[in-house]
């Protein structure tokens, strides 16, 4: 991983002419710290024992993504940018994990090599994130991911064909879809540079920008409707697009959690743009306006984090209803953060169970989820992962208030970064401001929160916790 990284650091600069590539000496000493920390890692277990067992995939899966954000924060830390390490790894942070969340200001004349490592760093991260989900998760069993465990999610010698398959499948989707955002974007007006960042932070659902505005800058209904379409795609679970791929056509849409992602986002900007139409006593352009709500509602679901305006100043029951979108995340397998629209789906059903309970005592009760059983183990995995959440949430929006951050920025700032959201609602970190004035202990606890949240918690959890490392 670290080799690969070493390889992909070099790619802003022989992608950009030098005269644009000004941080060139940064990339190469990035590179080159990474790619001799992969050949020592080689060299030093090379004969070493493979087998890998849940306990060895959990230090592996844990360790890997807090090394490669400290890595790839190299070229923040090493440019001209003059950024403190807490800074540096914040942003890298964010990249990786495709927050959003940054600490960096006047993007628009900011140099491009930066820019594009901002947002390779995401598209390398969105991909990282749906192999995870898909095979490694649902191995681990961690927060009812054992729900969508496949042949492919068994590390053994009899599913290595299957999930090498899988892996080539998942690669050709990301690959195709990124394309395509980028050559949409540039004949939609953007210009290739432009295009070519948003094409791979929309897909990967990271939200970096080339424009302190985001996708403000290019004032365009079209260019709204194609990124809310590009940033749908990103969250829609991408081990279906592969299926649909090998001929079992329909499977996408028969999918729950896709049912459910997709009917929020038609209701909820509808509902959104008539509350916002009502206080503007009518003077709000309704076409301009459903656009601009379906864009921003969806960036917030998708976890995404772009924005085309201030969406927190919208009124009260605007600024409500975002808060509470924030934990919502897109499906299960995808580029998304977020808690999962599955888990909400099986705390429905385990509700209504409970309540039919109530009703017939003695009755005999069955849990399916698409049409697969749910078995009490991932009913109980999923509580489990919920409560070190909230428990995460409450310690988290402690420490910011006690570094002296007013109550909506630490709430809204500990829930962006569990969710992977990217912007919260503060005046500190808002839609329409950034992380920067934040002490620098807060950016890294907020960098550790990004990268909990991106792996689920538990799995940080488990791999902290003394019992781990008993036997």
């Amino acid at each position: 991983m670290f080799i690969l990284l070493s390889i992909f650091m070099v790619l802003p600069v022989l992608l950009l002419a030098n005269s644009e590539a000004p941080n060139a000496l940064a990339f190469a000493e990035s590179a080159a710290i990474c790619l001799g920390v992969g050949v020592i890692g080689i060299l030093l277990t090379r004969g070493s024992a493979s087998d890998l067992k849940p306990r060895f995939m959990f230090v592996l899966t844990v360790s890997s993504w807090f090394i490669l954000s400290m890595l790839s924060g190299l070229p923040f830390y090493l440019s001209d940018l003059n950024l403190t390490l807490a800074e540096a790894f914040f942003e890298s942070t964010s990249g990786i994990t495709t927050t959003g969340a940054t600490i960096l200001s006047g993007l628009d004349s900011m140099d491009q090599d930066l820019l594009l490592w901002r947002s390779i760093l995401q598209w390398l991260g969105g991909i990282g994130i749906i192999g995870m989900f898909v095979a490694v998760l649902p191995f681990l069993r961690v927060g009812g991911m054992r729900l969508f465990a496949t042949e492919s999610s068994e590390w053994t010698d009899k599913a290595l064909p299957r999930m090498k398959t899988l892996s080539r499948g998942l690669l050709v989707v990301y690959l195709a879809f990124s394309i395509i955002a980028v050559l949409t974007y540039w004949f939609s007006g953007m210009t290739l540079f432009d295009a070519f960042n948003h094409g791979l932070t929309s897909i990967a659902t990271g939200g970096f920008s080339t424009s302190d505005l985001s996708m403000g800058k290019f004032d365009s209904n079209l260019i709204l409707l194609e990124a809310t379409f590009f940033m749908m795609l990103g969250s829609l679970p991408f081990f279906l697009f592969v299926r649909e791929m090998h001929g079992q056509h329909g499977v996408l849409f028969r999918d729950q959690q896709v049912r459910l992602f997709l009917t929020i986002l038609l209701v909820i900007p509808a509902l959104l743009t008539a509350y916002r139409y009502t206080i503007s006593d009518g003077s709000l352009n309704l076409i301009d306006g459903y656009v601009e709500t379906l864009f921003n509602v969806t960036s917030v679901v998708t976890t995404t984090g772009y924005a085309s305006s201030d969406y927190s100043a919208w009124g009260p029951l605007a600024f409500v209803v975002f808060f509470f979108l924030m934990f919502v995340g897109g499906c299960s397998g995808s580029t998304a953060g977020g808690m999962k629209i599955f888990r909400f789906q099986l705390s429905l059903i385990v509700l209504r169970e409970q309540l039919m309970r109530l009703l017939h005592p003695r009755a005999v009760f069955t849990r399916n989820y698409n049409g697969r059983p749910v078995s009490d183990e991932i009913i109980a995995s999923m509580i489990a992962y919920t409560f070190i959440f909230l428990l995460s949430l409450l310690l988290i929006t402690l420490a910011m208030a006690a570094l002296q951050l007013d109550f909506i920025t630490s709430l809204t700032s500990a829930l962006t970064v569990l969710t992977n959201v990217g912007p919260g609602l503060g005046p500190i970190g808002g839609p329409a401001t950034n992380f920067a004035p934040m002490p620098e202990m807060a950016k890294w606890i907020l960098s550790v929160g990004m990268l909990m949240g991106r792996l689920e918690i538990i799995s940080v959890v488990i791999v902290l916790s003394p019992a781990f490392w008993r036997t």
